[in-house]
């Protein structure tokens, strides 16, 4: 049977490709217009044309994202700490995440063609190669928190290929929340990793993608040597809000929007 459905597969994904490359093309102009308004005013306006492209591209090819709020539908300037599984992460931020953010984002990618251009004005980039490109990251970061633009952080920060519902998480993310008094915003990809897996790139497919927003967590007050306790206690609520929904049945989930 799957080497029946195989061709099927093929063909869906080669047509995802395509609608994600004509909606690129169709907003790279106005991107290329956006940038030249700075890195603040020119960023955010490119994230609502990333926001267009999310909104026109998953119902495309048949991916419904839906936001399960258990945070009082909170607003304000935050660092969202999430989980990361799959390439399609990325993609989902720009769909849900409070406008205007920015995501942390690896300095390799701003050498592909095209999209490499978009990727450069929409993301804070960071070069884990040099101690020089990581602190200069960081203190984008802080720039941003600054001008009252959120920013995303895989805390995990690499994608998790493994069977744990979340690997251990590096200190960056809370050193900053902490060194700007900014609240931390925990958010879970349910179902990223179902849809698209990072291990083989021909297994997109269609279906939800559950996004679960977590009460912020505050930082009032606290100081460098609050940073172990600070990443445990954020590890420990989305490791428990992790395994508490990967256990629940459609009807369960409807009553948590």
């Amino acid at each position: 049977m799957k080497l029946l459905l195989r061709p099927i597969q093929v063909i869906y994904v080669v047509y995802a490709l395509l609608v994600w490359l004509g909606i690129m093309f169709l907003i790279l102009p106005f991107i290329a217009l956006a940038s030249l308004l700075g890195k603040i005013k020119g960023g955010n306006i490119t994230f609502y044309f990333l926001r267009l492209w999310a909104h026109l591209w998953f119902p495309l090819v048949g991916i419904w994202v839906r936001k399960i709020h258990q945070d009082n539908h909170e607003k304000g300037t935050f660092l969202y700490v999430v989980n990361h599984r799959s390439y399609l992460d990325a993609c989902i931020a720009v769909k849900v995440m409070g406008l205007p953010f920015r995501p942390l984002g690896k300095i390799e990618m701003k050498k592909i063609p095209f999209f490499g251009f978009i990727y450069k004005q929409s993301v804070v980039l960071v070069d884990r190669s040099s101690a020089k490109g990581r602190s200069n990251s960081v203190r984008e970061m802080m720039y941003m928190v600054k001008q009252k633009v959120s920013v995303l952080i895989f805390p995990e920060g690499t994608t998790n290929e493994t069977d744990k519902l979340l690997t251990p998480f590096h200190n960056g993310a809370f050193r900053i929340a902490i060194e700007t008094q900014t609240p931390l915003k925990p958010v879970l990809y349910l179902d990223s990793g179902i849809r698209f897996s990072n291990k083989k790139m021909l297994d997109l497919s269609p279906g939800r993608c559950r996004v679960l927003f977590l009460p912020s967590i505050p930082v009032d007050g606290l100081t460098m040597e609050d940073i172990p306790a600070l990443k445990d206690k954020v590890f420990n609520i989305m490791y428990t809000a992790l395994k508490e929904h990967s256990q629940y049945q459609d009807s369960v989930l409807e009553k948590a929007i």
